[in-house]
C-alpha cells in the first residue's frame, strides 16, 4: 500500500521571520489524520531569516534530529553543547528527562532551511544527550546512507527506538532500493527535487508512506530524499 502526502497539503506556519510547513499534526496546526507515522511524530522543514531563530526553550522525551540542506543553524543548549550545524550534518538531541535550547540562523545573510525530525524514544526519563556527524555528499550519491539508526551502525547518530534513516542523493540514472522486513514501514521525504518512489512522482516536499516490501526510488532530478524506515 502507496499513500502519498503532498507537500502542498501540508500544514503552513508564516511567522515573518519563520516559514514552516508542518508534515504532522504541529503547534496551531491539527490533523487527525496526520498525527504521525508510527514512532515518527514530527517533519518540519523551516525557513529562518537571516538574524533570527528559537530562542532557549525546553523539550522532554523527544529523539530530536536536525538536517540542514542551506545555509547554518546555531545550536545552544544546557548540556553545554554548541555548534553550528552545516548541509551534510546530523545532529541529534535526545531531550530524555528534560533539555533546554535554542537555534538561529547563523548566517549573516541567508536564509536558513532545514528538516527538524521529531521520533518518540522508546523509552523515557533518560538522560538527555547530543550528538552530531558529518555525512559527505559522495557517501549519499546513487545509494542509501545510514545516517540514524538504533545502534549507531556504520557510523550513524543513535536513536533511542526502533528506527532507522537513510539519506540519498539522486540524478539521472541512479536508482536505489531498500528492503522492509515483514512488519515494517516506510515514509520516504522528498527534500529538494523531483524523484520516483515506488512508481509514484514526487517532488520536494512530497513524502510517500508504504508497507511494501521494497522501496524503490529512481528517476531522479537534482533530488535529495531521506527515508525512515519504522516498526
Amino acid at each position: 500500500m502507496n499513500s502519498i502526502r503532498r507537500g502542498d497539503e501540508r500544514g503552513y506556519a508564516d511567522h515573518g521571520w519563520l516559514k514552516s510547513f508542518h508534515s504532522f499534526s504541529f503547534a496551531d496546526y491539527h490533523d487527525p489524520a496526520h498525527m504521525g507515522f508510527g514512532a515518527l511524530r514530527v517533519i518540519n522543514e523551516d525557513r529562518i531569516a537571516p538574524g533570527t531563530g528559537f530562542p532557549t526553550h525546553g523539550h522532554r522525551d523527544m529523539e530530536i534530529i536536525s538536517y540542514v540542506l542551506e545555509g547554518a543553524l546555531a545550536h545552544q543548549d544546557s548540556m553545554g553543547n554548541g555548534s553550528a550545524i552545516v548541509p551534510g550534518d546530523v545532529q541529534r538531541m535526545s531531550a530524555g528527562r528534560g533539555v533546554m535550547h535554542s537555534e538561529y540562523n547563523h548566517e549573516p545573510a541567508g536564509e536558513t532551511h532545514f528538516l527538524q525530525i521529531w521520533i518518540e524514544p522508546a523509552v523515557r526519563g533518560i538522560d538527555p544527550s547530543y550528538e552530531q556527524k558529518h555525512f559527505a555528499a559522495a557517501e549519499k550519491r546513487g545509494r542509501l546512507r545510514l545516517v540514524a539508526s538504533p545502534d549507531g551502525a556504520h557510523g550513524s547518530v543513535t536513536v533511542h527506538q526502533d528506527a532507522r534513516i537513510y539519506a540519498a542523493f539522486l540524478d539521472g540514472a541512479e536508482r536505489v532500493r531498500h528492503a522492509l522486513a515483514a512488519g515494517r514501514r516506510a515514509y520516504v521525504q522528498v527534500a529538494r527535487g523531483v524523484v520516483t518512489v515506488n512508481g509514484e512522482s514526487l517532488r520536494a516536499g512530497d513524502a510517500l508512506k508504504t508497507d511494501a516490501a521494497e522501496v524503490t526510488i529512481d528517476h531522479g532530478e537534482a533530488a535529495e530524499v531521506l527515508l525512515f524506515d519504522l516498526a
